[in-house]
């Protein structure tokens, strides 16, 4: 994986772990300052800057993962493709490419913007809050996905139609479903209207 000035800031060389720092924002998006992950997310919640990306397969079919059990935030519940907070500095597009990577072992192959969705979702489960300005964006994935355990329980490619009929029985993330209606045109542009989206 490429070292970028942001991604070398925000790694440890001794291998201890080191507070995760999110790049807080205003209504607009602009930078304000920087918060630790867990603080950002206690309630009432702090606005922070955030990706979402959605990969599709050559059939038009959304890629979701389930995620991991032991992840303090969410945990064992279905979501997009991949979702997280870029390093304070990094771009959210380069954030996106390398968050993908380490989750789920892949690079799409195409990688567009899709816009971005600002929330407000508290989490009943874990009662931390999604105080979000949420940078979107979608692809394509091609390649073997080799999903990281600690981060990705399981993995499914799944149509429309299956979506909303999964939606239905199972649990999913309380974001799911602003960040992919928001992501809908952009969904549609690059699957065509055959698949549905």
């Amino acid at each position: 994986m490429p070292t970028t000035p942001a991604t070398a800031a925000n790694s440890s060389s001794n291998g201890t772990a080191e507070a995760i720092m999110l790049e807080l924002v205003d209504e607009n998006g602009t930078t304000i300052g920087t918060a630790e992950k867990l603080a950002a997310h206690q309630p009432p919640g702090q606005l922070h800057r955030a990706f979402s990306v959605f990969l599709f397969d050559e059939q038009g079919r959304l890629l979701l993962q389930r995620r991991a059990l032991g992840k303090y935030h969410s945990p064992g519940v279905w979501s997009n493709t991949c979702c997280g907070h870029p390093y304070p500095g990094e771009a959210p597009f380069a954030a996106a490419a390398r968050r993908t990577h380490e989750e789920l072992g892949v690079s799409p192959s195409l990688l567009a913007e899709a816009g971005t969705v600002r929330y407000n979702h508290p989490d009943p489960a874990s009662g931390l809050v999604e105080q979000e300005f949420n940078h979107l964006f979608v692809g394509m994935a091609q390649d073997g996905l080799h999903p990281d355990p600690e981060e990705v329980g399981e993995t499914a490619f799944v149509t429309a139609e299956e979506l909303a009929e999964q939606h239905a029985r199972a649990p999913f993330s309380a974001w799911f479903m602003t960040v992919l209606d928001a992501a809908r045109p952009a969904i549609r542009e690059l699957t065509g209207p055959s698949a549905g989206w």
